[in-house]
């Protein structure tokens, strides 16, 4: 058994490594990022700082976690943002109503399980790009969270919540220990489970892959419904971070999680990519963010360096296809 477990062991570092290896040139850049920033701020390299970061990308990091599923097999999800906004209201709303934190939590997953399937179940059967169902979808949560909440966040809510957003095991903020979880679970399904090797297959040709006996359908609503989970996890973190319940919440959110994929070296045209350059990818815009704000640059500009950044990785992607 010994043995046995050993050999599981180094075929699961070999595969990270492998990982890592394809990813070499985001981890370059990350690396050369890290270095940059360490020399022009002095606050920058400080273990405050540094945890500050990882604690900055958690709901961004793990929207992309959610959407490499999506863009992995193809398709996009523009409503995550919403998403966010609309769960962060409707579990702050059943707390107040007086239903226990973790029951709300739990109505507030299974809710976003149950937006990502519309996604999924409109855009599959529905024969509706992707694209226009979560543009509506985008739309309607935002709507929805501004009518719940008649346009006024949700505040005075049970102190045990803000544990999720603001808590910490040790020295690590909980919401970095809740993402981590996210990657390493993400990593798992996508690695070593048939559904991941469906969705890469999904996304390189999905005639061929129906052809070879892989349900399409049904792969293609379950990434949909993973996008769904993942952005109710970021909305209940980022209302417990924020204590309350934020209508305007989660806006261009669903962009910077598409950034961070993108930049991490998935492909938009799908069946290529990975997890860990995901998380590459956030931790790329969050240093990015963190330094310019240390150097005191102006929000506007970081704006536009993300947009080159996003712009440039894609360019990148199409010339390598080439």
């Amino acid at each position: 058994m010994v043995g046995v477990d050993a050999k599981i062991k180094a075929g699961s570092e070999g595969v990270f490594l492998s990982q890592l290896r394809k990813n070499m040139g985001i981890v370059i850049v990350f690396i050369l990022l890290f270095i940059t920033m360490s020399l022009l701020s002095d606050s920058f390299l400080t273990a405050y700082n540094l945890l500050n970061v990882a604690r900055q990308i958690t709901i961004v990091a793990i929207l992309g976690i959610g959407m490499t599923f999506v863009i992995l097999s193809g398709e996009i999800d523009l409503s995550v943002g919403s998403i966010v906004a609309l769960i962060g209201c409707l579990t702050t709303g059943f707390m107040i109503s007086g239903l226990p934190v973790t029951v709300s939590i739990i109505i507030g997953l299974l809710l976003g399980v149950a937006l990502g399937f519309i996604n999924g179940f409109v855009t599959t059967y529905g024969r509706i790009p992707s694209f226009i169902v979560t543009l509506g979808m985008m739309t309607i949560a935002r709507g929805l969270s501004l009518v719940y909440t008649d346009g006024y966040p949700i505040s005075n809510l049970p102190e045990s919540f803000s544990f999720i957003g603001r808590g910490y095991i040790g020295p690590i903020p909980f919401p970095v220990v809740v993402m981590a979880v996210c990657f390493i679970v993400g990593f798992i399904v996508l690695k070593y489970t048939r559904f991941g090797r469906n969705v890469y297959a999904l996304g390189g040709n999905e005639e061929a892959a129906r052809l070879s006996g892989i349900k399409t359908k049904s792969t293609k609503v379950s990434v949909f419904v993973i996008s769904g989970l993942a952005a109710a996890i970021a909305g209940i973190i980022l209302a417990s971070r924020l204590n309350s319940g934020q209508p305007s919440a989660g806006t261009s959110m669903e962009l910077d999680a598409i950034a961070a994929v993108v930049i991490g070296g998935t492909s938009f045209s799908g069946g290529k990519g990975s997890i860990i350059g995901t998380l590459i990818g956030a931790l790329i815009t969050g240093v990015i963010s963190n330094g310019l704000n240390l150097l005191g640059v102006s929000s506007y500009w970081q704006m536009i360096t993300l947009g080159l950044i996003i712009v440039g990785a894609v360019w990148i992607d199409q010339f390598r296809k080439e």
